[in-house]
């Protein structure tokens, strides 16, 4: 009876010694950092039924191997009293891996607000299924920023799938600042169906701006739709798509050079 309690109490030992050995040796995980709203502007203009509240944003992501899932911002106006006469919630789409996300949203106020306020619910973070360097951005080229004659500006463009495979829905956001780099003001849309090597064309436009504000440079980018990181990472999944897709027009040499070439640069 005394023999088989000292082995219990041995296996015991064990075990914690195990344990402890065990929490030495495996490193401490260090704590995901949360997102950051890196800037935000809020724009107020007259409209038939009211006010029509405009906003932009640009979420950053400091994580580079975890996904910011399931984000949603809640923008907030308040008038002169502090009394709130706006609030929506705005889900958000996935912020990449060590990455940016830009939002712009509207909204209608039968009020004018004195202030408008974006915060953000916590991000659900999971990791990425590929290393960082495999999420690659879509490539936006052509963009023209025109003014229009009611204030607004409308903005062109097109957007570039990377990928093998079709982007089956891309989100495409336009930031409008002044000469300092200043946030005034933006705008968003969606393109479908973007197969690699043919860019559709997007087009969107930016109202709210104030009148006194002078836009001297868009940023545009584009990203997959959905709260989670899922789309991208598919696409990350398949790779990405050749550079060089059209055979040469042009006839082979008669004679290969290349080895003439190397033996003259030896001698």
């Amino acid at each position: 009876m005394i023999l088989r309690s000292r082995t219990v109490s041995l296996l015991a030992l064990g075990a914690i010694c195990l344990t402890g050995c065990a929490s030495e040796d495996q490193p401490a995980q260090p704590a995901l950092k949360p997102l950051a709203l890196k800037e935000q502007v809020s724009n107020i203009a007259k409209s038939a039924d009211g006010y029509a509240v405009s906003w932009a944003g640009v979420l950053n992501n400091a994580n580079p191997w975890h996904f910011g899932e399931h984000v949603v911002a809640t923008i907030v106006g308040h008038d002169a009293k502090g009394a709130e006469i706006v609030r929506m919630d705005q889900p958000l789409d996935a912020v990449p891996p060590g990455g940016q996300l830009a939002f712009t949203g509207q909204a209608s106020a039968a009020q004018k607000p004195a202030k408008v306020s974006i915060q953000y619910r916590p991000a659900q973070w999971r990791q990425a299924a590929r290393i960082p360097s495999a999420f690659h951005r879509f490539p936006v080229s052509r963009v023209q920023t025109m003014r229009q004659k009611d204030g607004s500006y409308l903005i062109t463009g097109y957007v570039t799938n990377p990928y093998r495979v079709t982007a089956g829905s891309l989100v495409v956001n336009a930031l409008l600042r002044d000469q300092s780099g200043k946030l005034v003001g933006g705008g968003s849309t969606f393109v479908d169906d973007v197969k690699a090597g043919s860019p559709p064309r997007f087009v969107l436009t930016v109202s709210g701006v104030p009148k006194n504000a002078k836009v001297a440079r868009t940023d545009v980018s584009a990203r997959t739709w959905g709260s989670t990181g899922k789309p991208y990472e598919e696409l990350a999944l398949a790779g990405m798509a050749p550079v060089h897709t059209v055979k040469p027009t042009t006839e082979p040499f008669a004679e290969d050079r290349r080895t003439q070439i190397v033996s003259e640069y030896k001698q």
